[in-house]
């Protein structure tokens, strides 16, 4: 039992461990260059050695989509860890998010590939539930901050969620198209302010 233990989480290190490779590869070369043979190399394995772990491209696809899904929950739950006070862990979370996406182009070019649903209509599907699951957990944190009087009670817990994603993706696709020339986190740095005061309770 405990053999089985052990060769069950070696496999999923190698996984995860395969699904960041594709995610580098997607970010210098975009998700239609993307292959199982590029992944092994990347890694420096057979092609038949990745498919002991994916049957193809498309569940590749879906262990990357996977990775993006834990990291943007981890700093959820990395933020709460920090502070118990709601104003400060929505901007602890805001320059969290601006550091992943810094920090790994291939998210944004996954997200938004024409390519990534392959035919597949359920992986956008997939997408939308894991955006929405981390806009839920924003709204959750906005709702801590209303019960304890920080944020106002005046305005939905949903909607200032999707305004807060609001500050960062704009950006983010500015940052992307000119190559790194627009300065995401002085933005985020100016506007975090102003939507701050918009909605502080008075």
């Amino acid at each position: 039992m405990k053999k089985l233990q052990i060769e069950k989480l070696q496999s999923e290190v190698r996984q995860e461990q395969l699904a960041r490779a594709a995610l580098a590869l997607i970010a210098a070369d975009g998700l239609k260059k993307l292959s199982v043979a590029r992944v092994a190399q990347r890694v420096g394995l057979v092609p038949s050695a990745i498919y002991r772990h994916f049957a193809g491209k498309n569940e590749l696809l879906d262990a990357v989509l996977e990775v993006i899904r834990e990291q943007l929950h981890a700093n959820v739950a990395a933020v709460s860890d920090q502070t118990r006070d709601p104003m400060e862990r929505l901007e602890l979370l805001l320059m969290a998010h601006v550091r992943l996406i810094r920090e790994n182009q291939g998210f944004q070019r996954v997200i938004f590939s024409d390519e990534l649903d392959n035919g597949l209509p359920d992986r956008k599907v997939r997408v939308y539930t894991m955006i929405s699951g981390y806009l839920k957990r924003v709204a959750g944190i906005v709702a801590e901050g209303q019960l304890s009087g920080s944020i106002r009670k005046d305005i939905d817990p949903d909607t200032v969620s999707v305004m807060f994603l609001g500050l960062i993706q704009p950006a983010a696709i500015l940052w992307h198209m000119s190559a790194g020339k627009f300065d995401i986190t002085r933005h985020v740095n100016k506007a975090w302010p102003v939507f701050r005061a918009a909605i502080t309770a008075q």
